[in-house]
């Protein structure tokens, strides 16, 4: 167990987050759009957060891409993907897709068993862009600095919420890791209009491969294309996300909570 250190979010880059996720097995807990995140770098730092959250390890892992260069460096895209998630990213449109790694971005993966904590028997994870200001100065900060990835879950016990409060990410969690950034204001100006009752607690996620983990091909405008992108959970900003599904591809499923 630790005693975290607990910060409220500056308002621009947090240099505790920053300084703890550049030691080996550091973990923090971030803000986002949706509510609280842990995110480690190394795979000390993912059994941390898996002993944490008491997750399953048979799902994809979220990693938080800070840039669009970062993104296309790391994983694989087709043109209709990458302006799919170009369109989210000047619309500052949370987004998760689940794709598989380009080999040269697996190279940024540390050789340390982090792969088998981070990716599906697939060798797919979610991709995520636009989770928030506060994670995502972090997230580009490390790139930046020693291309480094961070890895991502929410900050609750597996398959509860947190309500997008600090202090709903509960005590195991909350003695488990090194750095609490705290930012509720933030985290509640992203749904102004919500309660804790009818907040999205999490993005939306589209997958963009098939069963096997293959990318679904380019559908050039023709009908019927298949595999297609499948809309596999549904979240904040989902009725912009369906839209913009619709006016990048001409076929797309949904099916809320397969595969999760």
């Amino acid at each position: 167990m630790t005693t975290a250190q607990r910060v409220r979010w500056n308002g621009g880059l947090q240099p505790q987050s920053v300084d703890t996720l550049s030691r080996p097995g550091g973990v923090i807990v971030s803000p986002t759009k949706v509510g609280y995140i842990i995110v480690a770098t190394d795979a000390a730092g993912l059994e941390r957060k898996f002993d944490a959250k008491e997750r399953k390890r048979n799902k994809p892992g979220v990693v938080l891409c800070g840039s669009m260069e970062q993104l296309r460096e790391i994983a694989q895209l087709n043109d209709e993907i990458d302006a799919f998630y170009q369109a989210h990213w000047d619309q500052d449109i949370l987004l998760g897709c689940i794709l598989p790694w380009r080999d040269e971005g697996r190279r940024y993966v540390p050789d340390d068993g982090s792969d088998e904590l981070m990716m599906d028997n697939r060798g797919t994870s979610c991709f995520v862009i636009k989770y928030g200001t506060p994670s995502e100065h972090v997230a580009a900060k490390l790139w930046a600095d020693r291309s480094a990835l961070c890895f991502a879950s929410s900050a609750n016990p597996s398959g509860k919420g947190n309500r997008g409060l600090v202090e709903g990410i509960g005590d195991r969690i909350a003695s488990s890791v090194d750095v609490i950034v705290e930012a509720n204001d933030y985290v509640a100006s992203m749904q102004p209009d919500a309660d804790v009752n009818t907040r999205y607690e999490q993005g939306v996620m589209v997958s963009m491969v098939d069963d096997d983990g293959t990318l679904v091909p380019e559908q050039k405008g023709s009908r019927d294309v298949r595999p297609v992108p499948v809309l596999i959970r549904k979240g904040l900003a989902v009725v912009p996300i369906m839209s913009l599904l619709s006016d990048h591809f001409t076929s797309w499923d949904y099916r809320q909570g397969q595969y999760y």
